[in-house]
């Protein structure tokens, strides 16, 4: 301003002045004198203005290039800092005994790690950076106001002294109340979470108003934290903002007085104004950042508290694996003491002795004795008197390695993760990664110099993490034959049988079985005609219409695989609508929803949501009901002037509509003549635009998206004929045991989900599947307490023999209630008023033992 605008630079008539000219004058005690680095540009008035100008954008260009490496930095540091935490915190969850655990709530855990280290992360990258550059900032600014004028600077400095020392402590209660209002919400959510796991509880008893009236108490006094929050939080705000206003009264004030008097330049004071502009940001975002260090301490003392060794107990060690031999020779147990969670003596100075490997029935009618020591030898309990000895081994000191692999122990109660059945079985084969997949090796090198960075794990879970040979196996198509045969022994291969039948099929994956589909089809229809059976299955024909199927899927003569064609998506899909309007369809099939809008009103009027008929009549859920009839009335003033979107919600009606199934007499010979004659105008429509939402059916070939029964149908079975389905099931099961496909038709059964805690099982299916993962790889030891408690005793009781029968060089330790099954263990362990006494059975009636991990016969025709 002083020497462009003024013309400072262009005193005594100069017509052009230097710039960019750098010279460095030296002080007196130097010698003085000066050094010229560079003479500059002699420019005008306007390349003077111009030229300042352009220097003070470059540098605010430069300015924010420093900030955005900077931010960009402080983001990878703390996101990886957050991996860190988040990846040592779920390893130390890991370590805790399950009886550790137990003590504290498995959401308000999952909480910790998910959320409340996220602002912890976060503050990483900004700890150290952020106060040296707000620092620097606020510095710069401060020197040179005081290089304008000192006085004016130390006017500054005495506001900034001021913020720094009060707000930080006015802000001490908000550290407090932010705790409050942390423990606070991680209640909240432990308790939204017991709601949730105990719903079922919650519908039996009818406690909604008292969990409403828990909750909503729960937020009130959330909400009360929070206006106190906010109440100390503004008003501190007021009184920065307040003080930061402060100083530019001054300025003006004191500047300006300073001005009229001469002493300081019009330029100078300008320069102090604008460079205060750039002084109260940087100390505003200083005490919030010491406000945010604050914070992110009482959250960092939260989190360590909730895992403190003191809280939850000693952490299993987490050590190499020394050995890994057989767990074999003499269990000797002396002096053996377990207590109650009462502190009751459950058992007291106790001794047995056995030789392994060996079968053992551990019997305590009434007493928990039997299901405690169960539990010990499984390392389930780490705290108990005396010592247990394997061989020269002491239990307690085996490595967590060496227990996972060489002892199973199946619950009462057992545990399955999401995903498919097969996941599950092969759980406790991932000991370690055996070698990486091509896809992986590409990846590597980035994923592991992440990994390094933060301290996560160099393994994906893309490796092969199955030993095959140590489980004497060859591939995974060996692997899944023997779970197909365990599955067998303890009588699920029925279940997974169906399950393959409703699965799909990969033909990557079941290629052999892929190729065979159209000839176990081929076979199946002609079985069907020489025995008389044709109608029990009414077949995809492409000239004719299906009364066993809906009328979208005759329309679309295939099985839809993207959204946009399932369901109510495809009555509003272009494509779709296009090709039915050109076939003459709309206007009849909407008709048609209007018959059925009218029907289905009148049969749900005044019934209960629950109702059966909602189920049986599936077009118009109960909250829909006030929709469709609000439309009916409007179309019976308005006639046939319809909105697409009520046409739309029309024509989704007869779309799901069977006329086997819903009997309504809405299908006549004509409507079904033109549905049928809409195929292939649908599919030409569909191809010419490239869609492909829809796999069409194909006599000669098998559609991946249709279930492996309607492959092997190519077809619906016809409800109308007594006994049809049972009929078809025994004509099924007979092709695929001539084919000899039964193998493949479980390994797809083998992909069947379990869904969320094995939910999409029924409690039988999952301790199949219990046993099966404990069987599969192959244990030492296998403890089995309650495990059978889902079946009848007769299905039991086959089960067990079927155990004793597989288990060759391997121990059984079982938990009864009573004698009735003791006789079929070598050994019988009683517990009676703290003290165990084993003795041998006199004859054990046990089956000859079979290989232990060879396939048993074929339970084809069971299946049938």
């Amino acid at each position: 301003m002083n020497e462009a605008i003024q013309g400072e630079a262009f005193k005594d008539g100069n017509a052009t002045a230097p710039f960019l000219q750098i010279h460095i004058d030296w002080p007196q005690w130097l010698g003085g004198g000066s050094l010229h680095l560079f003479d500059g540009f002699q420019v005008g008035r306007v390349g003077l203005l111009l030229g300042l100008s352009s220097l003070f954008l470059f540098f605010v260009v430069v300015n924010n290039g420093f900030k955005y490496w900077i931010n960009l930095a402080k983001g990878v540091l703390g996101e990886r800092m957050l991996r860190r935490m988040r990846f040592e915190l779920f390893a130390m969850v890991l370590r805790f005994t399950p009886e550790a655990l137990r003590t504290v709530k498995s959401s308000e855990t999952a909480t910790i790690i998910k959320d409340e280290v996220e602002p912890i992360g976060g503050f990483i990258g900004d700890a150290f950076i952020t106060p040296v550059l707000l620092g620097m900032q606020a510095l710069t600014a401060l020197v040179f106001i005081m290089v304008q004028n000192v006085w004016l600077g130390l006017m500054a400095l005495g506001v900034i002294a001021v913020q720094f020392t009060i707000i930080p402590k006015l802000r001490r209660e908000l550290l407090r109340l932010g705790k409050q209002r942390q423990l606070a919400s991680r209640e909240l959510a432990g308790r939204i979470g017991e709601v949730l796991d105990g719903i079922e509880v919650v519908h039996v008893h009818n406690a909604y108003a008292w969990e409403r009236a828990e909750i909503g108490g729960r937020l009130f006094g959330l909400f009360s934290i929070r206006l106190k929050i906010y109440n100390r939080k503004f008003a501190v705000k007021f009184l920065n903002n307040f003080l930061s206003q402060v100083t530019p009264f001054l300025f003006y004030a004191i500047g300006g007085y300073f001005a009229l008097r001469g002493t300081l330049d019009i330029g100078q004071l300008v320069a102090v104004i604008n460079a205060y502009r750039e002084l109260p940001p940087p100390l505003k975002e200083l005490i919030d950042w010491d406000q945010q260090r604050l914070d992110v301490q009482v959250k960092y003392d939260q989190v360590t508290q909730h895992f403190a060794e003191e809280r939850l107990g000693p952490m299993i060690e987490s050590q190499e694996e020394i050995e890994d031999e057989p767990l074999a020779g003499p269990l000797v147990a002396e002096g053996l003491s377990i207590s109650g969670p009462h502190g009751d003596m459950i058992i007291e100075d106790a001794s047995f002795s056995l030789e392994l490997p060996t079968n053992v029935a551990m019997i305590s009618p009434g007493s928990p004795a039997a299901s405690i020591m169960a539990r010990v030898l499984a390392r389930r309990v780490p705290n108990f008197g005396g010592r247990i000895c394997i061989g020269d081994r002491e239990l307690v000191r085996l490595p967590p390695a060496v227990v996972g692999r060489r002892v199973a122990y199946a619950g009462v109660d057992p545990i399955l993760f999401p995903g498919s059945i097969r996941d599950n079985l092969i759980y406790g084969l991932r000991f370690r990664p055996m070698g990486q997949t091509e896809e992986d090796r590409r990846e590597m090198a980035q994923r592991i110099a992440e990994a390094a960075r933060t301290g996560n794990p160099f393994e994906s879970i893309s490796d092969c993490w199955i030993d095959y040979e140590r489980v004497g196996l060859k591939d995974e198509q060996d692997l899944d034959r023997v779970l197909v045969t365990l599955l067998e022994r303890v009588e699920m291969g029925e279940a997974i049988y169906l399950f393959g039948l409703a699965g799909q099929i990969d033909p990557e994956r079941h290629t052999a079985l892929a190729e065979r589909v159209v000839e176990a089809r081929r076979r199946l229809q002609e079985n069907f005609r020489s025995n008389g059976m044709a109608d029990l299955v009414e077949p995809f024909d492409m000239g004719r219409y299906n009364e066993q199927a809906t009328v979208a899927e005759n329309l679309l003569f295939g099985v839809p695989i993207s959204d946009e064609f399932m369901g109510r998506n495809l009555a509003d899909n272009p494509l779709f609508r296009s090709a039915i309007h050109r076939a003459g369809l709309t206007d009849k099939l909407t008709r048609m929803g209007l018959e059925i809008a009218e029907t289905m009103t009148e049969i749900f009027q005044g019934l209960p949501p629950g109702h059966s008929l909602f189920a049986q009549f599936s077009f118009i859920g109960a909250e829909e009901l006030p929709e469709f009839q609000a439309i009916l009335r409007r179309q019976s003033r308005n006639g046939h002037n319809l909105k697409r979107d009520e046409r739309t919600r029309l024509l989704s009606l007869p779309l799901a509509y069977v006329e086997a199934k819903h009997r309504l007499g809405l299908l006549d010979d004509e409507l079904r003549q033109q549905v049928v004659e809409a195929r292939s105008l649908i599919r030409e429509t569909l191809e010419k635009a490239d869609a492909t939402g829809v796999e069409f059916y194909d006599p000669e070939r098998i559609c991946m998206a249709a279930p492996l029964r309607d492959n092997l149908l190519f077809g619906r079975v016809n409800y109308q004929v007594a006994d049809a389905r049972h009929r078809v099931a025994e004509a099924v099961a007979a092709v695929v045991r001539e084919l000899d496909l039964l193998e493949d038709v479980a390994r797809i059964g083998l992909d069947h989900e379990v869904g969320a805690a094995g939910r999409l099982l029924s409690p039988q299916e999952r301790a199949s599947v219990n046993l099966v993962r404990c069987l599969v790889k192959r244990p030492d030891i296998l403890i089995i307490d309650g495990a059978l408690a889902p079946f009848d005793e007769e299905r039991a009781h086959r089960i067990l023999q079927a155990l004793l029968d597989h288990l060759e060089q391997q121990s059984l330790f079982m938990v009864l209630s009573n004698d009735r099954q003791a006789d079929a263990f070598d050994v019988q362990m009683r517990f009676s008023d703290g003290r165990i006494v084993t003795e041998k059975a006199a004859d054990p009636q046990r089956r000859a033992k079979t290989p232990a991990m060879e396939p048993a016969p074929s339970v084809a025709g069971e299946v049938a």
